[in-house]
């Protein structure tokens, strides 16, 4: 090439392909690169140098309320230079700013509902950052147990498949499936075998095993086979621990959702109490239904904060929930007096209520999609602020059976009408008894809260209370559990898990150094003394006290229960009549738990009766 160009010319062509390389690159157009010369040359010919080095200083200086510049783009802005039309101390900035200008803006997410996608980065968790739940270090795990002797369940399959044969029972040993507290040995029948010969014979083959007890499973849901049931004879201990520590528990979003134990194959086994949505537990004393009380309460307040899930406890027995009072969950201090845990009921019903008037003003079916309105702005009060979400309440009674006996009319009442209408409020009742007879557990509760969970009890009959069905009589004890619920055809054996006093103590002075508890004693215990049942009653019901006042006389009866049944009223307007019969002389003062002396004879009552209708 030089030899035909020369040397000079060969430069020149080398320097000019340079230069359209560059333009290439750059994405710069030749008639950008010829205007940009010409504002160049002629800002040096026509301005004075200083103009020129104060174009340079404020090219590389911007100052702090430029509006263009490089300090002030931004990744994703929109702001795009005309070229065409830049201003004459501004060429150094063009290249950054068509870099920046030729970022692509991401377009808005629309999710199904029609609403803009949430931003990633804001929390979802209402309160997240304002409390800080308790580390799962502060709760123990269980030492790692032996699994069981493969030879000890194929000698226990022998002689279970042996003692068949001994009463006639042709089968054969189709699964062995071991879990913590009884294994299930699978069975299946030989053709022409019935299943009702089979189920007699618990008894009989608990003997031949030497088990304590023998629990038969006929069918298996969803195989044809019948299970029995056998006990460990080491059983492995289940804590809260281990079923917090999950993977099922860790994926589970829900505030609701509690730790309940591990099933019969060893699975953890989480509950909603949302989708229960009411939960009833019965069972002899000994069987764990306050170990899996402790449990729920500890769930909640290990995976929420106050500003999710409030709690009111009912504790009649005094020793059991008292462990937690003074943790910022609770919405009063933990109720001990039956007549206390009646006007506590009846709260939570005037607190449904006035939940379902919010939801109607603002228009929605139930508290997840008001608290979702509200998070996507749609809610807004008159000044035009957000509303704020509402959280869930769970309402918990220890024992069921002593609130029965003082208040069992306006007790049922307030069970009934939380059970039918407190779920879409986010209001749910979990209600334990160690008594399960039908004057505990009504018909009225039963039809209203069908998930429930039955221990250990002393018969068939009152397992058949809990569950409608026998098998609670063949339970071990000690957290061995039956559950029933609403979407489940049969019973599901579990192993609840236990949470010892120290782990208790610890996650609630942890919520302890962190808030104190808002109570709303004089809102929950003050107004229910104004009306219903549990209400005090006015000096002018003639009518209501008339009646209180024949009865007691012509009985000579001063019970204070009796008026309860007689006159189908509760036991805070007992109590208040029976106070206005002593201030009017016909019963003498309160001796403790004995009837009152009745101080009137049925033929002064007679004369008083009959002077009193002459006056009219």
């Amino acid at each position: 090439m030089a030899s035909v160009v020369g040397r000079w010319g060969a430069g020149l062509l080398l320097l000019f392909s340079g230069i359209a390389l560059v333009l290439v690159l750059s994405g710069t157009s030749i008639r950008d690169a010829i205007n940009y010369c010409r504002e160049v040359f002629s800002a040096r010919a026509s301005g004075p140098p200083d103009a020129a080095s104060n174009s340079t200083s404020t090219a590389t200086a911007p100052s702090s309320d430029q509006s263009l510049g490089e300090s002030a783009i931004l990744p994703g802005s929109e702001t795009v230079f005309d070229f065409d039309n830049a201003a004459p101390n501004s060429p150094a900035k063009r290249k950054r700013s068509r870099r920046t200008a030729a970022q692509p803006t991401p377009d808005p997410v629309i999710e199904e509902s029609g609403q803009l996608a949430m931003p990633v980065a804001q929390p979802v968790v209402a309160g997240a950052n304002s409390y800080k739940l308790p580390e799962l270090s502060e709760l123990k795990r269980s030492p790692a147990g032996n699994s069981l002797d493969e030879a000890s369940l194929s000698e226990t399959g022998r002689v279970l498949e042996a003692t068949l044969r001994q009463f006639d029972v042709d089968a054969s040993l189709s699964g062995v499936t071991p879990g913590p507290t009884v294994t299930r040995f699978e069975v299946e029948l030989a053709p022409g075998v019935k299943v009702a010969k089979v189920k007699g014979l618990s008894d009989d083959i608990a003997y031949a095993l030497a088990a304590e007890r023998v629990r038969i499973q006929a069918p298996i849901p969803g195989k044809s086979a019948i299970g029995f049931e056998i006990p460990n004879r080491q059983r492995q201990l289940v804590t809260l621990g281990d079923i917090l520590s999950s993977a099922a528990a860790k994926a589970a979003q829900h505030p609701l959702e509690c730790a309940l134990g591990k099933d019969i194959a060893g699975r953890p086994v989480t509950i909603n109490l949302a989708q229960m949505p009411h939960l009833l537990i019965a069972g002899t004393t000994g069987g764990g239904k306050s170990s899996t009380i402790n449990s729920f309460v500890t769930s909640l307040i290990m995976r929420n904060g106050p500003d999710r899930v409030r709690l009111i406890l009912v504790d009649p027995k005094r020793v059991e929930l008292g462990a937690y009072d003074g943790v910022p969950h609770l919405l009063t201090r933990v109720v001990t007096n039956p007549k206390k845990a009646s006007e506590a009921l009846a709260w939570a019903v005037r607190e449904m209520e006035r939940r379902y008037d919010i939801l109607a003003e603002a228009g929605a079916r139930d508290l997840v999609s008001y608290n979702h309105s509200i998070a996507v702005g749609e809610l807004k009060d008159d000044m035009g602020r957000p509303l704020e979400a509402m959280g869930y309440i769970v309402v918990v009674v220890d024992e069921l059976n002593d609130l029965m006996m003082v208040a069992a009319r306006d007790v049922e009442d307030s069970i009934m009408r939380l059970a039918q209408m407190a779920r879409a409020v986010g209001i749910h009742l979990v209600i334990a008894t160690q008594r399960p007879s039908t004057n505990v557990i009504t018909g009225v509760i039963k039809a209203n809260i069908p998930s429930r969970i039955a221990f250990k009890v002393g018969s068939q009959v009152d397992s058949r209370v809990i569950l409608d069905s026998g098998g609670a009589e063949r339970l071990v004890g000690m957290g061995d559990m039956l559950m029933l619920t609403a979407s489940s055809s049969s019973a599901r054996r579990i192993q609840g898990c236990f949470v010892t006093e120290d782990e208790v103590r610890k996650v609630v002075a942890h919520w302890r150094r962190q808030s104190e508890p808002a109570y709303l004693d004089a809102e929950i215990f003050t107004a229910g003394d104004s009306g219903g049942d549990s209400g005090a009653l006015g000096d002018d019901d003639d009518d209501l006290l008339s009646q209180a006042m024949e009865l007691v006389v012509r009985s000579q009866l001063g019970s204070t229960s009796m008026l309860q049944r007689k006159l189908r009223v509760g036991f805070a307007r007992a109590g208040r009549l029976m106070d206005l019969l002593e201030r009017k002389g016909v019963v003498g003062p309160s001796e403790g738990s004995k009837a009152r002396t009745v101080l009137m004879t049925v033929e002064e009552f007679e004369s008083l009766a009959s002077g009193a209708d002459e006056v009219e």
